[in-house]
């Protein structure tokens, strides 16, 4: 016994610190580019470190988010690309900061995997490192656990934690939308990282149809399309930010329309939406088509094209949507609030 070194007990027990350490190495380089002002660098310290006051806030109030990219991982595995799903974590925590108002400043992610794999794991952090790049957000921290027995050794797990900041003054918190109010939708990239249970299901489990083959309706092999990274909000609410009055805003995630739109409205509001007015992708109506499902349900578990939506006053409709146009970014009016208290869709 005296003759092996802890670490290679531990390798016995399935844990390679010397992998991990690899790891670490391979995936400085990423974090380096996410670095922005406030940041701290420490990494490999037990706490990141981000300095609030170099933001410039009058009155700063942090915003958080925790979100996880769900079953899409399975496709990750099955298509063995891994370099886009850490986009997807950074998005689903960004995103959600965003709806009260703030600009996401640092992200942490946690990563636990059933073998160290060096390279696979710089791939992962490189898509957190590539969304945190896109969000102007600073990944000061993270955590790898290697955790054989609890995954196998090709899984992994991946979740993250963002912090935003937003001067109190400027909270989003719904308590201005009022009935008459325009919601204006943003397209969505896809799928984004909800429903991927039911995607599963239809299109693996019971059409058993190829991740690998090409689709002529989506121009592209059904894993590229569903692999497709969730859309980050932060450039164009950013532009929005100090140009218009907003009023309310929902990140639609799972739950679709029914879910996430009525989190923004005050008691007794609803909308009208014309789902007919902004152009769906192409995946959504596939997903329809092969899984006979409602439109309904579609929209009950789906974004449908649209993966944020403000309310706004009438009369900054056409502003706002002139302004994400000038950063190409595709918006659209959708409808409006209304005092039914339900979500009414038209299609």
């Amino acid at each position: 016994m005296s003759e092996i070194s802890k670490s290679e007990l531990y390798a016995q027990a399935g844990v390679d610190l010397e992998a991990g350490y690899e790891s670490v190495k391979l995936i400085k380089s990423h974090v380096a580019r996410t670095q922005i002002k406030g940041a701290i660098d420490s990494l490999g310290a037990f706490g990141g470190m981000f300095d609030v006051s170099a933001l410039g806030l009058k009155e700063p109030v942090l915003v958080s988010g925790t979100d996880g990219v769900g079953t899409k991982l399975m496709l990750a595995f099955a298509m063995d690309k891994h370099d886009t799903i850490g986009i997807d974590a950074v998005a689903m925590c960004v995103n959600d900061v965003l709806v009260q108002g703030a600009s996401p400043i640092f992200f942490l992610d946690y990563l636990a995997v059933g073998k160290n794999d060096p390279k696979r794991i710089e791939q992962i952090v490189k898509g957190v490192a590539d969304g945190c790049v896109e969000s102007q957000c600073a990944l000061i921290g993270g955590e790898t656990a290697e955790m054989p027995d609890m995954y196998d050794a090709d899984h992994y797990d991946v979740a993250g934690f963002c912090v935003g900041a937003v001067d109190k003054a400027k909270l989003i918190d719904g308590s201005k939308v009022e009935v008459g109010d325009v919601l204006v939708g943003l397209a969505s990239s896809g799928t984004h990282s909800n429903g991927f249970s039911l995607i599963r299901k239809i299109l693996l489990k019971d059409a058993k149809l190829d991740l690998h083959a090409y689709v002529p309706e989506l121009q592209k092999t059904l894993g590229e399309e569903l692999l497709t990274p969730t859309k980050l909000y932060v450039k164009a609410m950013k532009h929005l930010f100090d140009q218009i009055d907003i009023h309310g805003a929902s990140h639609i995630t799972g739950g679709g329309f029914y879910e996430n739109i009525p989190r923004m409205l005050k008691k007794g509001q609803g909308v009208t939406i014309d789902t007919t007015c902004y152009p769906h992708k192409p995946i959504f109506d596939y997903i329809q088509k092969i899984g006979h499902v409602s439109n309904k349900e579609m929209h009950n578990v789906f974004n449908m094209g649209i993966g944020f939506i403000i309310a706004i006053a009438k009369e900054d409709a056409q502003k706002a949507v002139d302004l994400l146009k000038e950063i190409n970014e595709d918006a659209y009016i959708i409808g409006e609030v209304t005092d039914s208290g339900s979500v009414d869709l038209k299609w």
